[in-house]
């Protein structure tokens, strides 16, 4: 696919990307929080939320490779509520507090100098409304009823976008969805989805064409695992460090 072949990342690159992508992860976090009128605090180590965050998303996010738990947990010992911590360079451990890994993923970079697919299969538009965000979060989670995790005050905020694909021969139908987010100098790509049997190599094409739209010259970065990992590969992504979601139960 034109704009999509896969460039590899130097070492010396490597660790300089990853702070970035965990900052911007963080302040995707950070953003999805707020519009829930739920605060958060950056650290010099790490970003922690005041209460607990919408559902799949993490109460901490590590920010440097030296972070430590008491940079995440100082409310640890009085608390019995279930706690996520994303472990942005898989550098803690946390079983002896309780916790257990979730789940292991891998931090992706596409460099801003890389073509974007010129004719992308899908056509993009940003999700503006309340009504248009309710179809794009139930098409995300797949059912009738997805849990309350986007709301419309996040479609306010100037630093994210979100992405509703559909079909460029026409129809309103929903093809997928992706999330922008913009900080640290890179655009986080998160929650994308192919729906209604769409191929999920469309959605990521048609994703790094509208990012290279909304916010030109900027590198992608995110993360992720398994079919969708090689998915972001083929679409000119590059790997880079590796990461946990450490979760302790109620």
């Amino acid at each position: 696919m034109a704009g999509c072949e896969p460039v590899a990342v130097t070492p010396k690159e490597t660790a300089a990307w990853v702070r970035a992508a965990a900052r911007n992860n963080a302040d995707w976090c950070a953003a999805v929080c707020r519009s829930h009128h739920i605060g958060g605090t950056f650290g010099p180590r790490a970003w922690s939320s005041a209460r607990r965050p919408p559902a799949y998303f993490p109460d901490a996010v590590t920010l440097r490779r030296d972070a430590a738990p008491a940079d995440l947990l100082p409310r640890l010992g009085a608390s019995s509520r279930a706690y996520a911590v994303k472990d942005s360079f898989a550098a803690l451990d946390l079983a002896p507090h309780g916790f257990a890994e979730l789940f292991a993923a891998r931090w992706i970079h596409r460099r801003a100098g890389l073509a974007a697919p010129a004719s992308p299969a899908l056509r993009a538009r940003p999700v503006s409304t309340a009504a248009g965000l309710c179809d794009w979060q139930r098409a995300w989670h797949g059912g009738e009823r997805p849990p309350d995790v986007f709301r419309p005050a996040l479609l306010a905020d100037p630093a994210v976008l979100l992405l509703a694909f559909h079909d460029r021969h026409g129809g309103e139908e929903l093809a997928g969805g992706a999330a922008l987010n913009r900080g640290a100098g890179v655009v986080g790509v998160s929650n994308l989805f192919a729906s209604g049997g769409t191929d999920p190599a469309a959605v990521w094409s048609a994703t790094v064409a509208a990012a290279a739209r909304h916010f030109p010259g900027l590198p992608l970065v995110g993360y992720e695992q398994g079919d969708a990992l090689h998915e972001a590969l083929a679409c000119g992504f590059a790997t880079l460090g590796p990461l946990r979601v450490w979760l302790r139960h109620a």
